[in-house]
């Protein structure tokens, strides 16, 4: 792969956008990214961190050949992106976006799909779809709405302002800024303690405020049972629970276990 690297550190795996000088989406680097998503589900990884390399996490689409393409070529080749988000979005283990420098259009759309996303200082933020006149292509403005409200969401994009990670942080978007020297290292530390967790019941949190943001608390309610019981029956929950219980008669702290994910 030219345009995107699988790596690991433990049972973090790692994606890295490297399309220099603007990381910019390619028909090339949906291809491998799909690759990448495939590897990391069928792999022992128990969280994932996407990142990129170079002064900027990406640009979004390149918008080059667009104009030469077909009405039909557009639609099957934006199909193609919002399938590929919508599948890291929908993985089972947590993952976790590091941002910085500019993130901008489909490279916010795929940040978003993050669980967790953590930026730089001087990490900048925004939908430019509205100055060539379109939309967010790949589901943008609403998450940008789940998290910060559609007033926010509306404003930036009709602005199409790059707005400054501090305040993407304070309306719920992001959430950590960190030093842009700490963010990698901040941001490894994060998933390897995920990745060191419950994953099993990390995956059950994930479905269920899938479920949440489907339907709200109703929908979530009638999926919880069926999402939660399960875990009962998983080796970390047998192992946990009843040492849990034992330090509890013994009046001592709960200990820390080792757990599987299994």
């Amino acid at each position: 792969m030219t345009q995107i690297t699988l790596g690991n550190e433990g049972a973090v795996a790692i994606i890295t956008l490297h399309n220099p000088p603007q990381n910019r989406f390619s028909p090339e680097m949906l291809i491998e990214f799909d690759m990448a998503l495939d590897a990391v589900s069928s792999s022992e990884a128990r969280a994932l961190v996407l990142r990129a390399d170079g002064a900027d996490f990406s640009f979004g689409g390149d918008i080059q050949p667009w104009p030469t393409m077909t009405q039909r070529e557009r639609r099957t080749l934006f199909e193609r992106y919002l399938a590929a988000c919508n599948r890291f979005e929908r993985l089972s283990i947590p993952t976790v976006a590091l941002v910085q420098g500019q993130c901008l259009g489909g490279g916010l759309e795929l940040a978003l799909r993050a669980d967790i996303v953590f930026a730089g200082e001087t990490a900048r933020f925004g939908h430019p779809e509205q100055s060539i006149a379109i939309v967010t292509l790949l589901g943008g403005i609403y998450r940008v709405a789940e998290r910060a409200g559609r007033s926010k969401a509306f404003e930036w994009a009709l602005t199409s302002e790059h707005v400054p990670a501090q305040e993407m942080a304070h309306h719920g978007v992001i959430n950590r800024v960190l030093p842009d020297a700490e963010l990698l290292p901040e941001g490894m530390a994060f998933a390897a303690k995920a990745a060191a967790g419950p994953t099993l019941a990390h995956a059950a949190h994930k479905a269920l405020l899938h479920a949440w943001v489907s339907g709200g608390t109703t929908v979530a309610d009638e999926a919880l049972m069926d999402i939660a019981m399960p875990l009962f029956e998983s080796a970390d929950t047998r192992m946990a629970i009843p040492a849990a219980v034992d330090a509890m008669a013994k009046g001592s702290g709960r200990p820390q276990f080792d757990f599987k994910g299994k």
